[in-house]
Order: structure tokens, then C-alpha cells, then sequence
């Protein structure tokens, strides 16, 4: 699946205000590394169903098997290992017997602070050596799935090493005297430096996939079902938008026989929320994550392209209306290609006069409804061109109910079928008393 950077923006998977993001919100990773992995990860939805339903079995398989994670592994141990490889103090030299108990005297004396430090550090070693050896206990098996197996193989064939099996056999001796840790600290820096920052690595992409199990399980997500229809189609019971605290569900269904949702309403009903709410939940099908519904079912697309948030362009001399006009040319060419697009759109021709944005507004959407490859949800401002759409048969009419009892405004956020009626700008206005400070100005 393709986003362009608009498309992540628009939808908030990543945002310049980092706290309302929705990489944020699923962020549960402990790592800065297994951060950056898991960003990678939303940032490169998959390509296919089979990369899909493989990365839903993985985190299936991490959710069942929770609880036999290797706590022992923490960001502290990560961050230690990582700065124990990069050391400038240099190991003993390679000794043994009488002469390496002498040299192990020496430094532990005379370089007190260095052996300080090398004997946290190989403490917290042992510790990430430990928690891989539980990792391949409890999570590798002939089951495995194949997205975790590939790691986790290997972390095993890495593990093989003759001086981490003598490490942790001594450990669970209590034999890791200072002189053994010195002498041992040597062949790890020496020999094995590159198979160390590689477990690391291997720890931290463990960690952004374990991320994704935790954040399906604090959201209550579900695991979508992804058809093999050539034919794009959105089924969802209960589809909720997952960052708003309090959110409304919707059911929701497009499909090939109505591909186009016209969706009408006033300013704050909720029309930009049920937008992005179908596009985030798309999204997070694609890469493999658990949704905000009751359930879902899709066909595979490949990609979302949405136009919500236009903004003009002062540097390069252009209106908000021609940035709206590039942004609609830009889809067109984009979806034109025979393959299965969500495309979304919100408030369409907001930069220019009521007839302008009237015969644009048909023309466009005229021209879309053309598509046999895409599904599109279209919200609008403009309620009189529905009259003049009714006689399309692949549109569906929804809109968002808003009602006013004694001059307050009260909004439903409930999705209904239908044209909505209300104008309630003038409302808003005598509401905030903007009517008010008006005729107070001098």
C-alpha cells in the first residue's frame, strides 16, 4: 500500500504536534531503537495479503504467549550493551592462570573506575544473553510464525557461541568473579563485538513488533479479514476512530455497487472525524495491526490518497484554490492506473465562490464516479449538488445529524442516511456573541 506524505498528514499517523499522532497513541515500545523500527514499520504498509496475514499471525502469536516475555531485556540493558561495544577502554591482554590473576589484580586496583564499568556493563551482557535464551524457549518453535521465526533463528544461531554458553553456565555457578569478567570481557570485545550490536538490533525489532501485540491488547483492536475480491470494499460493524477519548462507532460499507459516499453535515457534526476514521483504520489493516471495530472486512488497496487538509502555498505564489485544484489533479493521475484505491476527500473547493465550487465540485465528482478501481468518500459544504446527483446510482447519501432547540446547538455525531438540511453558520456566529461584539464596534 502507497501514502504519500500529504496522506500520512492528513490522517495523523505522523503529525508535526507528536502527542496527536496516531504513531504516538500505538507507540508502546521500551527501546529508542525498537522506536525507529516501529516507525519503519508504519511507514512501509504491506504489499500484499499473504505479508499481511502473516504479520497478524506473529502478533497473534506474541498476544497468546505474553506473558513468557523476557522482562530481564529493558531499555537500561539495551542502552549499556550498546555503550559497553563502543568502550575506548581496552581489554586485558589475552592471558590465562597465574598471569591473567595478576592482570585482573592490577586493573581492578589501579583501574578501579574501568572495572567498574566493565563489570556493570557485563552484568547487564549476561542480562540481554539471558533473556534472548528465554526468547528462543518460549517463542521459538516449529509454529512460529514465519515474520518472528526469522529472527528469533537467528538469535539462536548467534547464541551458539562457545564463550556465551560458557558465560552462562558460569553465571548460573556464580562463578563471574572479577577475574573471570575481565577475562571474558576480553573475547567479547575482541571476538564477538559484531554479534552483540547485531543481537541488540535483533532485540529492538522484537520490541517494536511486541509494541504493536500491547497496543492491539490496551485497545481492544480486532484482526480484519482481508477478501480476495479484484473489486475494492470496505466492510465495518462498529468502525470508531481510535485517538478521540470518547469516540462514536459507525457502521460502514462500500463496496462496487455504491463505490461513492457523499457525506453532508454541518461544520463540527463530525464528517473530517468519520473520514479519517475510515482512513486509519485502513491504514492499520495494511500494516498488519489489529483495527478500532467491532469487525472488519476489506479487499487489499493500494493505497489511500486523501485531500483534507489543502493548504496554500505563499512561497510559490499560490491560492488555497489552486493548491485544492493540484491536489484533485494529483489524485486523478495517481488512482488512473487500474489498481484499488481509498481516496478521500473533505470539503472539496473551499478556496473559491458558491457557483465556482458548485460546477467543480459536479464536475469532479462526475468524473470520479467513472472509477471502477477506487472507493471514494466525499464530504461537502456545497448540499445543493445532491439534488442533482440523486439520479446516480453508485452514491450513497449519508449524513451527520445536527439539531437546534432553542437556539443551542446539538450535535448527534450519528451517521444517517440521507441529505443534511441544517445551515447553522449564522447560529454559530449569534452563539459566540460575535453578532453582539459586532454592533458594539466604533
Amino acid at each position: 500500500m502507497q501514502l504519500d506524505k500529504t496522506s500520512y498528514y492528513d490522517l495523523s499517523i505522523f503529525n508535526r504536534d507528536e502527542e496527536y499522532s496516531l504513531f504516538h497513541r500505538l507507540d508502546f515500545t521500551t527501546t529508542s531503537g525498537g522506536r525507529e523500527f516501529l516507525r519503519q514499520l508504519f511507514s512501509n504498509p504491506l504489499e500484499d495479503i499473504p505479508q499481511i496475514q502473516q504479520r497478524q499471525q506473529a502478533l497473534q502469536y506474541i498476544l497468546e504467549r505474553a506473558d513468557n516475555w523476557p522482562s530481564i531485556i529493558s531499555n537500561g540493558t539495551v542502552v549499556v550493551v550498546e555503550n559497553y561495544m563502543e568502550a575506548q577502554i581496552e581489554p586485558i591482554s589475552n592471558t590465562e592462570g597465574l598471569a591473567l590473576y595478576i592482570q585482573a589484580v592490577i586493573n581492578k586496583t589501579l583501574y578501579a573506575p574501568d572495572f567498574g564499568f566493565i563489570k556493570f556493563s557485563f552484568t547487564q551482557l549476561v542480562n540481554l544473553l539471558k533473556g534472548f535464551r528465554s526468547f528462543i524457549n518460549a517463542f521459538n518453535s516449529d509454529t512460529t510464525p514465519k515474520v518472528l521465526k526469522s529472527l528469533l533463528d537467528r538469535a539462536q544461531h548467534l547464541l551458539t557461541k562457545k564463550d556465551f554458553y560458557d558465560i552462562l553456565k558460569a553465571d548460573e555457578e556464580n562463578k563471574l568473579n572479577y577475574i573471570e569478567i575481565l577475562r571474558y570481557d576480553n573475547y567479547i570485545r575482541k571476538r564477538h563485538k559484531k554479534v552483540i550490536i547485531e543481537l541488540v538490533t535483533l532485540y529492538q525489532q522484537l520490541d517494536a513488533y511486541y509494541a504493536m501485540a500491547k497496543a492491539i491488547k490496551h485497545y481492544g483492536l480486532v484482526f480484519p479479514t482481508f477478501t480476495n475480491s479484484t473489486r475494492p470494499v470496505i466492510k465495518a460493524d462498529q468502525l470508531y476512530h481510535i485517538i478521540l477519548p470518547e469516540p462514536i462507532a459507525y457502521d460502514v460499507t462500500l463496496d462496487e455497487t455504491t463505490h461513492f459516499m457523499f457525506l453532508t453535515g454541518a461544520n463540527m457534526a463530525g464528517k473530517t472525524t468519520f473520514i479519517k476514521a475510515v482512513g486509519v483504520a485502513t491504514f492499520l489493516a495494511h500494516i498488519g495491526m489489529g483495527v478500532p471495530a467491532k469487525s472488519m472486512e476489506l479487499s487489499f488497496f493500494h493505497g489511500i490518497f486523501s485531500n483534507i487538509q489543502v493548504q496554500d502555498n505563499i512561497f510559490k505564489g499560490e491560492s488555497y484554490f489552486y493548491s485544492e485544484v493540484l491536489r484533485i489533479k494529483n489524485t486523478i493521475l495517481q488512482i488512473n492506473n487500474g489498481k484499488n484505491w481509498l481516496v478521500l476527500i473533505d470539503e472539496m473547493f473551499k478556496g473559491t465562490n458558491i457557483e465556482d465550487a458548485r460546477n467543480c465540485s459536479l464536475a469532479v465528482i462526475r468524473g470520479l464516479l467513472q472509477s471502477t478501481n477506487c472507493l471514494f468518500i466525499l464530504s461537502t459544504h456545497l448540499y445543493e449538488i445532491a439534488e442533482e446527483l440523486r439520479g446516480e446510482k453508485r452514491i450513497q447519501f449519508k449524513y451527520f445529524e445536527s439539531t437546534v432547540i432553542d437556539d443551542d446547538l446539538r450535535f448527534t455525531y450519528l451517521l444517517k442516511d440521507g441529505i443534511a438540511k441544517e445551515k447553522i453558520g449564522y447560529l454559530i456566529l449569534k452563539r459566540e456573541k460575535v453578532l453582539d461584539l459586532l454592533k458594539e464596534i466604533s
